[in-house]
C-alpha cells in the first residue's frame, strides 16, 4: 500500500480509503440490503491490507452507516485505530424525509451525533457534504472553524464544491480537502475544480472512482437490469441509455490492461485516477471481505503512460463525462 499526506494536513493517507455508503442498507440513496456482520468484517479486513482511513456519513442510512463504523471500531486498539472522515449537511425525520441543512444550530447537532454514533471524540477530517442550501455556506464553514477550535474536529473539508463555492468560504478558513466524483465516467472535475486543488495545496479525496460499480467489469446489461428496486443506480443516467453503452465501452478496454497487470478491472480504474497530480486518495467502496484484496491492490498498482493514455481516449466520448 502507497501513502501520500492529505494536502497540508499532518495525516498521512493510504492510497485506498474505506468507502462505507452502502454499508448504510436499505435507505432512499441506498444501494439495496447488507449485513452488518459483512461490513463489519470488511472494515476490519481492509486494515489488515494497509488502509488506515476510512469515509462516512450521517445520512447514510439515517446515521445506520456510522453505527456500524462505531461498532467495527470498538473492537480495535485504540492505538491501531484508523482515520475517521465523516461528513455534515442533512437531517431526517421519523418517516425518513432528508433534508439538507447548515446552519450552526443543525451541525452542532449532527456533529454530537456522529461522535456517538461513532465511538469517538474527535473526527479527524470533518466535511461539508454538499453546498447545499447555497446561501449557508458561509454559516456553515465558520460552524466547522470553531469546531475545530474546540477541539471536536482535527480538519475540515468540502465534498462536490465547485471552484467558486470553496473561493467564497476560503476566506473564513483555509479548506483541507476536497471530495469530488472523479472516475473515468466522470471527469468534468479535471477542467477547474482539481487544478485549482492542486494550485492551493488542498488535498483531493475522489469517490466512486469505479463509477458505482460500472467500472469493475461486473457491472453487465443483464446484472444491472436485475439491480434491487432500492438500489439508487437503476434510475442512474450513467446505468441507462445513451450513456451506458458509451461506458461499457470504457469497460472494454479497462478489461485488456487490467488483464496485463494481473489485476481486476476495478483495480485498473482506480489507480487511473492516480495519475492525475491534485489527488491524494480514492474512496473505494467495500461490501463484502472477499472484495478488499483485488480492491486494495490499486492503492500499489502504477499504471504505464501508454495505458493511462488509452484510458483517456477511450473516455473521450461526451457521454462518458456525463455518468454519475
Amino acid at each position: 500500500m502507497n501513502f501520500k499526506k492529505l494536502g497540508e494536513t499532518d495525516l498521512n493517507v493510504s492510497r485506498i480509503g474505506i468507502g462505507t455508503w452502502a454499508m448504510g442498507g436499505r435507505w432512499q440513496w441506498g444501494w439495496g440490503r447488507q449485513q452488518d456482520s459483512d461490513s463489519i468484517e470488511t472494515i476490519h479486513q481492509a486494515l489488515t491490507q494497509g488502509v488506515n482511513w476510512l469515509d462516512t456519513a450521517p445520512v447514510y442510512g439515517l446515521g445506520h452507516s456510522e453505527e456500524v463504523v462505531g461498532k467495527a471500531l470498538s473492537d480495535i486498539p485504540a492505538s491501531e485505530r484508523p482515520m475517521v472522515f465523516t461528513k455534515c449537511g442533512f437531517n431526517w425525520n421519523g418517516q425518513g424525509d432528508v433534508t439538507p441543512s447548515l446552519t450552526a444550530r443543525s451541525i452542532r447537532e449532527e456533529i454530537e451525533a456522529s461522535l456517538k454514533r461513532l465511538c469517538v471524540e474527535t473526527i479527524d477530517l470533518y466535511q461539508i457534504h454538499w453546498p447545499n442550501p447555497e446561501s449557508e455556506l458561509e454559516e456553515a464553514w465558520a460552524t466547522l472553524s470553531e469546531l475545530k477550535q474546540e477541539g471536536k474536529i482535527r480538519y475540515a473539508g468540502v465534498s462536490n464544491f465547485s471552484v467558486e463555492q470553496m473561493q467564497r468560504i476560503s476566506p473564513i478558513m483555509p479548506i483541507d480537502s476536497l471530495q469530488p466524483n472523479y472516475s473515468l465516467i466522470h471527469r468534468d472535475v479535471e477542467t477547474h475544480v482539481l487544478p485549482y486543488c492542486d494550485m492551493h495545496d488542498m488535498g483531493v479525496l475522489a469517490y466512486s472512482p469505479m463509477g458505482s460499480g460500472l467500472l469493475t467489469g461486473k457491472m453487465t446489461r443483464t446484472r444491472i437490469e436485475a439491480l434491487p428496486e432500492d438500489d439508487w443506480r437503476r434510475e442512474a443516467p450513467a446505468f441507462n441509455e445513451p450513456q451506458l453503452s458509451v461506458n461499457l465501452a470504457i469497460v472494454q478496454v479497462l478489461e485488456g490492461i487490467s488483464s496485463n497487470y494481473g489485476v481486476s478491472c476495478a483495480a485498473a480504474a482506480i489507480a487511473w485516477t492516480f495519475a492525475h497530480p491534485a489527488l491524494s486518495a480514492a474512496i473505494v467502496g467495500m461490501r463484502t471481505p472477499d472484495q478488499v484484496q483485488a480492491l486494495v491492490t490499486a492503492g500499489s498498482l502504477q499504471l504505464k503512460d501508454e495505458d493511462i493514455e488509452a484510458l483517456n481516449l477511450a473516455s473521450m466520448e461526451p457521454a462518458a463525462s456525463e455518468g454519475e
